[in-house]
């Protein structure tokens, strides 16, 4: 049977896709990427926001009216959505084997180690859709690292819903990250995003005591305010936000700093958004994601909060937010023009990956030989030392190192 994947939202739900893939693959099932060749298409939704789930449905009515004969299943982040499982699909003379098949369609490994979120914070809906946390066994999350590295991955990307609420066998988020990166010296293992706090500060000293951990953490901040963070029920201060930055940028000076923002939530004053602002002036994050506050049905803060922010003054506090960031990315990406880094190719054309600091290189046209090799052999997926020779709004330009230089 041929499957498409439609995948909506962020990296837990694209790791879930991939793993659903690889056991479709193994079931003897084929993995098309259009519609019309498909004979099931599986919807993995995302309803974060209204205008995702909406984005989401309107995909869905679209796909259904085009292909009315044509079987869907809508899994993932929404209203009505079912667990897919991938033995139930019409046989195909094979079982799935014993062993959790390995995704090997993209250029870095997306491990799953957590789902689901207790946290509650009244802006959010995903502990509707996701459930209580739960964390994949400790045994069960080393052994599918190694599998990836034995399918020749050099970077696995650990995701979850809430990864700071992992825990199993007395394992926590710092131990798994330092075992993780036992697995393999050559494979590098990147984290996704976490919540300020005392995990965070240990996950923190973890990574400055191994190298392969990529130096870039993202934190999920949220607000300058503690006021508005107090109103959003975040379990932190804005002190644990400058802890946990500053304690990163002390022991790893070129790390790579990233943090979420919603701009103009209800009750949200000038002081308040100004607050915000010299959160991201005091450290150098260098990948801000800012939103506008949108409201979400279902949470405390699209039913119940007052202090409504319009959505232009919303829009414009989210671009200023986002600009800061934009200009610390330049400023930063600038530092490592004349230094070696290392990426993890994901294109060959031009040969382009994420340094471990998660800035994008491309290597330079002018590479002597480069292309002649990237034309014999397909570097995506392996991990590539380039001399960096410029910086341009943010991006590297470099040179492979060859012989040391």
């Amino acid at each position: 049977m041929n499957i498409c994947f439609d995948t909506f939202g962020c990296r837990l739900n694209r790791a879930e896709a991939l793993e659903d893939e690889a056991r479709s693959i193994a079931k003897g099932h084929r993995v098309v990427d259009s519609h019309a060749e498909a004979d099931l298409v599986v919807v993995r939704g995302c309803s974060v926001t209204a205008r995702a789930q909406h984005d989401c449905e309107q995909a869905i009515r679209h796909l259904r009216d085009k292909y009315p004969g044509k079987r869907v299943i809508v899994t993932g982040c929404l209203p009505g959505a079912k667990k897919l499982d991938i033995s139930s699909l019409a046989k195909s003379g094979r079982d799935l084997p014993s062993v959790e098949p390995v995704p090997k369609r993209t250029a870095r490994a997306y491990l799953k180690v957590q789902d689901g979120c207790s946290c509650n914070c009244s802006f959010c809906i995903v502990p509707k859709f996701r459930g209580a946390p739960v964390s994949v066994p400790f045994a069960e999350v080393i052994g599918k690292a190694r599998r990836f590295v034995s399918a020749g991955y050099h970077e696995i990307v650990v995701t979850g819903c809430n990864l700071a609420l992992y825990s199993s066998e007395g394992h926590r988020l710092p131990d798994l990250a330092a075992a993780l990166a036992e697995v393999s010296p050559d494979c590098r293992v990147r984290l996704g995003s976490v919540e300020p706090g005392p995990m965070a500060m240990d996950l923190v000293h973890a990574m400055a005591e191994h190298n392969n951990i990529c130096r870039f953490l993202h934190i999920s901040a949220q607000s300058g305010s503690n006021v508005v963070l107090e109103a959003m029920k975040r379990p932190y201060k804005v002190k644990d936000i400058d802890d946990v930055a500053g304690e990163a940028t002390a022991l790893m000076p070129n790390i790579g700093l990233g943090c979420d923002l919603i701009a103009g939530f209800p009750g949200e004053t000038e002081n308040d958004f100004r607050l915000t602002k010299g959160l991201l002036l005091r450290h150098p994050f260098s990948n801000v994601h800012a939103f506008p506050f949108s409201e979400r049905p279902g949470t405390p803060a699209a039913a119940i909060l007052s202090g409504r922010i319009t959505k232009d003054v919303r829009r414009t506090r989210a671009r200023d937010l986002a600009g800061i960031g934009d200009e610390a990315r330049r400023r930063i990406a600038r530092r490592f023009v004349g230094k070696t880094v290392e990426v993890v190719v994901e294109n060959d054309h031009p040969v382009s990956g994420w340094t471990g600091e998660y800035l994008w290189l491309e290597a330079m046209r002018r590479s002597s030989g480069f292309g002649a090799v990237v034309s014999r052999n397909s570097l995506r997926k392996q991990k590539v030392e380039f001399r960096v020779r410029s910086s341009e709004n943010g991006v590297l330009y470099g040179e492979p190192v060859r012989n040391g230089r």
